[in-house]
């Protein structure tokens, strides 16, 4: 038979040893030999929680299960001390004769969602089998303070169960337990999105890294959405509830939920963990040993904060734009959001590189390689872990190159049929480069050189290259480059890159060198 599991359960579990405390605890002062649990905090100051404790105002009505009266909300002052003061009733038209505990406010304090029986407008509703279960509901402060507007919540359904609500930060999703057709377990953590409108979209399930096939409630989410949350599911659990923390990133958890570890869980029930906000201490309930009733309040610190890293990587190839060559030696820089260079590497033999990323933040690459201009890529990272993002950079070749101390136009280099000097087609793909560019930079003074080897006699290599050159200037001048801003000389044998003289021996490789038209610029500051 299905019973009231999220309110009130019994568990049992195995001590830790104290190697493992991250908390200081202490039993406030103010719980009773009844159920005392689920602190929510009431702006700054306050707090609400539930109780069975027995008051003047409250029916005496008791619960069969457990002998005790119907759960009640209270509020009470929070002292710094982590005590409730000035306990009292927190609302007469959220209490009714039926349960009541577990609340979630907005900032502004004029919404509440709280869990309650399966009781509205007087009607009291079962399921399928006879049992009335925990439904959520929300409602909104009036003009004269008290809480009015009650409605369930529109996935609510007799035959299952849904409480435990939670807001995140920004109050745009709302966490809770809910044993809804699709639950992975007995019972398991939801996120549902809240719209601008006060809609409501679709409950989605928070995923096998928080929920398994038992029971796993009383969610709380902090600003940095990291999830606590309360299970007897998981192998390491110390016995009954314990509460566990994970990163949420896409309504999922990131990695394997943690257990908190001794003092927080102990072999009872461990429960309804609450930061309060900005600070790095709140409140939890327990039944363990020692406490003043049935569950208790406790009041913890955290010692030092729990991090999760959520990482992709971020990869590609660099490439020469338009002939997509591969660009082995390239260096790629890793920029953060603030513009600062956080990573370089250099493109392997196969021209890929590798950053490891961290997830929802913004990056930029810049890939640059000598006699090449850079290329950059912007992207921002997902909320999913381990995801590979495909990169690619294409760098253009540089327009200009310093060589032996001389700026020139770079280009690939132009060759001639032996003994010849007019212009063959390869040639003239480089020669357009030369156009283009010179046209670009219309001040733009250059001398155009034609080289040779030094296998010939030296009047045949100066006579030669001066034809070429004159042939390579007649053809630029005839696609529109100004004959006042470029001349054409050749300089045979005269000026060598290398040892390759007459009469030393060398390696037609060496001799290519030696083979070559150059665009020197005459005035490089137009191009600065």
């Amino acid at each position: 038979m299905r019973k009231l599991t999220l309110i009130l359960l019994v568990f049992c579990v195995g001590m830790v040893t104290a190697q493992e405390a991250n908390y200081t605890i202490k039993n406030i002062d103010q719980n009773t030999k009844y159920s005392d649990f689920g602190v929510s905090y009431y702006g700054e100051n306050e707090a609400v929680f539930a109780s069975s404790r027995r008051d003047k105002a409250v029916r005496k009505r008791v619960w069969v299960f457990n002998k005790q009266p119907f759960l009640e909300l209270y509020k009470g002052a929070v002292t710094s001390e982590g005590e409730l003061t000035e306990i009292e009733r927190f609302s007469k038209t959220l209490n009714t004769k039926y349960h009541e505990s577990n609340v979630t406010f907005t900032k502004d304090l004029k919404t509440v969602y709280f869990s309650r029986n399966n009781y509205l407008d007087k009607k009291f509703k079962k399921d399928t089998t006879g049992m009335n279960l925990i439904q959520l509901y929300r409602a909104q402060i009036g003009d004269e303070g008290e809480w009015t507007d009650i409605e369930a919540m529109p996935f609510n359904s007799d035959n299952y169960q849904t409480g435990h609500p939670v807001l995140n930060a920004k109050e745009d999703k709302l966490y809770f337990t809910s044993d809804m057709p699709g639950s992975l377990g007995q019972t398991d953590i939801y996120v549902v999105d809240i719209h601008s409108d006060g809609s409501f979209g679709t409950p989605k399930n928070l995923g096998p890294n928080v929920n398994t096939r038992k029971k796993e409630m009383f969610p709380y989410i902090d600003a940095n959405d990291v999830l606590y949350f309360s299970s007897n599911g998981y192998e390491d659990g110390k016995g009954g509830l314990d509460i566990y923390v994970t990163k949420i990133l896409g309504g999922e958890g990131i990695e394997e939920s943690r257990n908190l570890g001794f003092p927080i869980n102990t072999e009872k029930d461990d429960f309804s963990l609450v930061f309060r906000e900005g600070k790095r201490d709140g409140h939890f309930s327990s039944n363990r040993k020692g406490g003043k009733g049935d569950d208790d309040i406790y009041y913890f610190k955290e010692l030092e904060p729990i991090s999760f890293e959520c990482n992709q990587i971020a990869q590609g190839v660099v490439r020469e734009r338009g002939t997509k060559a591969l660009l082995p030696g390239a260096k790629v820089d890793l920029y953060n959001a603030q513009g600062e260079v956080i990573e370089s590497v250099i493109a392997d033999d196969f021209a890929t590189f590798k950053f490891n990323v961290d997830c929802r933040e913004a990056y930029k690459i810049i890939g640059s390689k000598k006699d090449y201009t850079e290329d950059t890529e912007q992207f921002t990272t997902s909320e999913v872990q381990d995801l590979e993002l495909s990169l690619g950079l294409t760098l253009a070749p540089s327009e200009f190159v310093k060589i032996r101390g001389l700026m020139m136009i770079n280009i690939n280099p132009i060759y001639f049929d032996l003994d010849k000097s007019f212009i063959r087609e390869d040639a003239a793909i480089e020669l357009e480069k030369v156009a283009r560019i010179m046209k670009k930079y219309p001040g733009l003074k250059v001398e155009l050189g034609s080289h040779t080897d030094s296998r010939a006699p030296d009047k045949y290599n100066w006579a030669l290259s001066d034809r070429r050159a004159q042939s390579s200037l007649a053809w630029l001048i005839d696609r529109g480059v100004d004959a006042a801003n470029i001349s054409g000389k050749g300089y045979g044998e005269t000026q060598l890159v290398n040892k390759c003289s007459n009469d030393v021996k060398c390696s037609e490789a060496a001799h290519q060198l030696n083979r070559r038209t150059e665009f020197v610029i005459l005035n490089p500051d137009v191009i600065k």
